[in-house]
Parts: C-alpha cells; structure tokens; sequence
C-alpha cells in the first residue's frame, strides 16, 4: 500500500443486517473538511430492514463524499473517504540535482485548478490524460560540452572531433485518443463510477447526457440537469382526453423498508403454501383481567393491553404444541424445529411494516413480557429498530384489531411457521350460559405453512389460544 493510500482512507457501506446488498444514504451528519474520530457516526442509511446509524472506524478529516444523500448504495461500496494525516500537506519537492549532473527533463507542473481536472480526467479505459506526453530523457554531454560556454552566433566554437554517429532515436508513439462518435464526442460517455452509478439509479442514459466537465467528463451535476429535464418533460402537458387525470396521481420509488416487505411478502405467499383457519371467541374476561392487571402494582408503568394476554396465550398454546415453531429449511429439505421462541410482533411505521420480535419471549414472565412489548413498540415509532432486532423471528402476531377489522388472511413472515391475526373486540350479542347477552368479542386468524403444519396441529394451537383468552385462568394451569 502506497503512503498516499494508507494516508486517504475510505469507508465502505456495510453490511448492517443479515445478508442485505444494499442501503440507502439518509442523511450525512459530516461535510468535507469535518473532522472525525473513530467511532462517530457520519451518516445515518436505511437498509432493507431499517435505519441505521454508521460510525466510523478512523481518524482524521472528511476528504469527499462519495453519493449524495437519497442514494441507494451497495454493500462494499466506499462512501466517504477520509485524510488520516491532513498536517502531511502536499508532497515534498524533490531536492535539486548537483551542478553538472545529467537531468531528466520533466513537463512542468500544472496548476493546482488543473491538476485536480487531470486527475479527474485520467479515467480507466479513457485513454490517457491530455498534455500527458513523455520525453525521453537527454543523453549526458561529454564534460568538454558540459563545462564550455554556449557558443556565439557571431563567433562559431572550433568543432571537436565527431564521436561515432549515434542511432538516431526511434520517434515517440503519439498517445492514443479516445474514439469519438460522428458528434465529435467520445463513443463511450467519460464519467466516475459513481456518476454512473447514479445515473443509473436515476434511470438516465449517460449517452444523452451533455459534459461539462474538463475534456468531455460528465459530473454529478450534469445527470442531475439531466434528470430534472426529464422529470420536467413528463409533468409537461400533453394533449389528451378531458378524462386525463392530470396532476392527479403520485409516483413514490420502491425502496428500503416497503421494499424489502414486497419482496418477502411475494416469497412468501408464492413459496410456503398457506392455510388460515378462523375462531370467534368471547373475551369477556381477558378484556377484564386486562383492566385488574392494569391496577396491579407489579405492572405499574408497563403496558398492560389485550395484546399482552393475546401474545400470552400464544405462547402457553405453543408450549402445549411445540412442533408448530419451526422453519422450514428448502436447501437442505428438513423442518428444524426449535425449543426457543421469538415471538414478532407486526408494527406499522412511517418506513412501512417491519415485524421486530422478543428474543426468547416464552422464557418470560407477564411482566417481563409487557415491558419487553412496550420496548419494541416504542423502538418502532421512533424508527430506532435495528436489524439484529427483525432477524431471527419463529411466529408472528399482528394486531388488525386497532385499525377496527374483524380478521384477514395474514402472510406468513418468511422463515417462520405461522402468524397469528387478532381482530378487533367489539360488543355482541353472544350465548352465554344458555341466554343471549352482549359480550365481548373477536376473531382469530391463524395462517400456517402447510409444509410442515398439518391442520390438526394448526387447528390446535388455535383452538388453544381461543381456549385461553375465553377463560385466562388457565394461563395459570397450562402454562
């Protein structure tokens, strides 16, 4: 590694989750010419999961940002580059040669504006930079040449005698121009990688772009132009029917979170074979038992909500029907079943819907569990849900209650066996004790991967967790 290499440091975008190949730049915290130490976070990214904060791993000064923010990058792509010993300065001149020593004649040195153009210019496969010809350099004069004045016009020197002919030397190789188009401009676009990369998140042909950067290169700036122009050719008015709805529809880019959710949804539903069974039960008691907890002073301060029982009930079920947490793993055609449970719980966010889960949730008490509910949820409206939060996830409940609807048809959250959906509690009337009466109730839906849950296991674990929120006392005998 070069000293200027090890001097100019660049940090790469990471990989921030499990396996993900890209991230979008949110926001830069830092500028060129900021000074940064290792550990402070310079920008924040959201990946396929969620938005994550990055620190980076040096000292020093911010040299250039390599993509502005909104962009998509991939992993392993430098995004900033950073000068680990800005007090180097500039390079040393060289010492001058000692009287009478033959020199290399070298070009002169550029100015500053257009040394950084050349540098800029002398891309790869772009053929050499301009005024980038190479001299030979001059053959030592004998010493009598060297030391004698130069001679007069009006006073010719006395020619010494001619030493054997030298072979004259070979003409230089002129430098090889970049082939040009019929326009007159290079046949293929001049630009950094990320312009092009750029460009090619912005949907814009670099063979239409116009340069304005030295010797034909096309900047950052210039796709810009070129996307606005574009933009701006489509929000033109065109001729069309009076039924047009113009300036009626939005068109918002897929990414990040919504992103990944499409895609997994979609693998999943055309993937894992699903069955959704249904239950109404009357929760007339858990809806009490929520309202006895809720004055109970070992849940003081947490959250204490039907969701709480739902989720505890799910668990007690499981504990009664273990095969139902498992994965099913294609690449090596077994079902692992496991004796943990992550218990995910569908959150709605700005970013789209993300499913953290609670790391070994049947492991832990109802307290416990509340606070560990309140945590998640709470991490997940403000946008601070990390990753390692989202991975790992054995089932799943989403509460559709809150919006008001009665059940659905969730899709299963790929690598797991089921989700479970709980509808909304709504005031019936209901056989109670051989009369009608108005009770409180809901719908369950369970969805399983038919794959490796059959429907008497399914109908199980649902039967059960109807079982416990219609009498909640059995949270106590059965789990």
């Amino acid at each position: 590694m070069t000293a200027v290499e090890q001097r100019f440091r660049e940090f790469k975008m990471p990989d921030v989750g499990e396996g993900l190949t890209e991230a979008e730049i949110l926001k830069w915290f830092v500028a060129p010419g900021d000074t940064v130490t290792d550990g402070q976070v310079v920008c924040e990214v959201e990946t396929a999961k969620a938005a994550v904060e990055l620190p980076i791993p040096f000292d020093g000064v911010v040299h250039e940002l390599r993509f502005d923010e909104g962009t998509t990058v991939d992993v392993g792509t430098a995004i900033i580059s950073v000068d680990t010993d800005p007090g180097a300065g500039e390079a040393a001149p060289q010492a001058a040669p000692a009287a009478g020593e033959a020199v290399a004649e070298a070009p002169a040195a550029a100015p500053e504006s257009e040394e950084k153009e050349g540098r800029q210019a002398n891309l790869v496969g772009y053929g050499a930079a301009p005024a980038s010809t190479k001299r030979r350099p001059r053959k030592p004069l004998p010493s009598a040449q060297r030391s004698a004045p130069a001679p007069s016009a009006a006073a010719p020197a006395p020619q010494a005698p001619a030493p054997a002919p030298a072979p004259a030397p070979a003409p230089a190789r002129p430098e090889a121009a970049p082939e040009l188009n019929g326009s007159g401009r290079p046949a293929r676009p001049l630009a950094k990688p990320p312009v092009r990369k750029l460009a090619k998140d912005l949907g814009i042909d670099l063979e239409t772009v116009t340069p304005s950067g030295a010797d034909g290169i096309i900047t950052r700036e210039d796709v810009h132009a070129a996307a606005e122009a574009v933009q701006a050719a489509r929000e033109t008015p065109v001729a069309a029917p009076a039924t047009a709805p113009q300036g009626r529809e939005r068109r918002v880019p897929v990414k990040g979170v919504r992103k990944a959710t499409a895609q997994a949804m979609v693998n999943s539903a055309f993937t894992a074979p699903h069955v959704t069974e249904f239950v109404t039960v009357d929760v007339t008691r858990t809806m009490k038992l929520v309202s006895e907890l809720k004055q109970d002073p070992e849940l003081a301060g947490l959250r204490v909500n039907p969701l709480l029982l739902v989720a505890k009930a799910l668990l007690v079920a499981i504990r009664r029907n273990p095969d139902i947490n498992a994965t099913w793993d294609e690449g090596n055609q077994e079902i692992v079943y496991k004796d943990y449970v992550n218990l995910g719980i569908a959150a709605a966010t700005p970013r789209g819907l993300i499913v953290p889960n609670i790391k070994d949730a049947d492991a832990k008490t109802l307290p416990e569990l509340a606070s560990a509910l309140g945590e998640l949820v709470g991490t997940a409206r403000e946008g601070r849900t990390s990753p390692a939060e989202m991975s790992g996830g054995t089932i799943t409940i989403t509460n559709v209650g809150v919006f008001g609807i009665d059940a659905g048809t969730p899709i299963i959250n790929p690598g797991e066996s089921a989700i479970l959906a709980f509808g909304a509690v709504k005031l019936q009337p209901w056989v109670h004790k051989g009369e009608v009466k108005p009770r409180q109730v809901t719908t369950l839906a369970l969805s399983f991967d038919h794959r490796l849950v059959d429907g008497e296991l399914g109908s199980k674990v649902l039967a059960d967790v109807a079982a416990v929120l219609e009498r909640p006392k059995r949270l106590i005998t059965w789990a």
